[in-house]
């Protein structure tokens, strides 16, 4: 027993050892950039590739995020509905105290279910179309050269379920972002990237990209990804 516990203790001391080699070798600091006319330029270019004119008119949103949350996202009129297991939530994002709660098809009262609907769609919606989100209240954008290219730093200083957070957002010659590094409070390693790849042009116009390879080793896919008006 003793030579168990013994084996034990040593694996842990080496997965310790490993993982904070890891973080050592892994972890960027945030880079500071400059803000101003040339990051809102750069953040102009990096929404006229996408075509966010159309973005802001699209009315529906419908995806599901790894199999286990579904959406349908009414952008004009700011209800979401979400569901997941046997739960659905019709979620007003301007007026919370409006929305309505149901479990088994049956309407109930359930502030924990409303909050984390609510912490679903803001993560999940995140990943379907936060290059469109580079203007919001709260925001700060920097210009910072990455690998000899102007790249595009956006933290988020409110709103949302973790302000502070940063994306420093990887654009190609078109200005379509192809990736984004990130310092959040949730990843404890600074400068994890994730793909921003699988574009599609939806009905509605807009650009939403399906597939995200995080650099951390876990893929993020969105299905059944639409855009449309009514």
């Amino acid at each position: 027993m003793k030579k168990f516990f013994k084996f034990i203790g040593i694996t842990l001391a080496l997965l310790i050892t490993a993982a904070g080699i890891y973080y050592v070798v892994s972890n960027e600091a945030l880079p500071e950039g400059k803000t101003g006319k040339a990051a809102d330029a750069l953040a102009h270019k990096m929404l006229a590739s996408l075509q966010y004119k159309n973005f802001e008119k699209t009315e529906i949103f419908t995806w599901s995020f790894r199999g286990v949350h579904f959406y349908k996202w009414y952008k004009q009129k700011n209800i979401v509905e979400v569901s997941w297991e046997k739960n659905t939530v019709i979620l007003n994002t301007k007026r919370p105290d409006k929305s309505e709660v149901y479990k088994d098809g049956k309407k109930i009262i359930n502030q924990e279910l409303l909050e984390k609907a609510s912490s679903f769609f803001n993560n999940d919606s995140f990943w379907l179309v936060a290059p469109y989100k580079v203007f919001d209240a709260g925001t700060e954008r920097r210009i910072v050269t990455h690998n000899g290219r102007a790249a595009l730093l956006v933290t988020y200083t409110s709103g949302g379920s973790t302000p502070g957070d940063s994306y420093l957002w990887i654009l190609n010659k078109q200005f379509v972002p192809t990736s984004f590094k990130m310092w959040t409070k949730i990843i404890p390693i600074g400068g994890v990237s994730a793909t921003w790849e699988d574009w599609t042009v939806t009905e509605s116009g807009a650009l939403l990209a399906k597939s995200h390879q995080l650099s951390i080793g876990i893929q993020l896919n969105l299905e059944n990804v639409k855009a449309y008006n009514e």
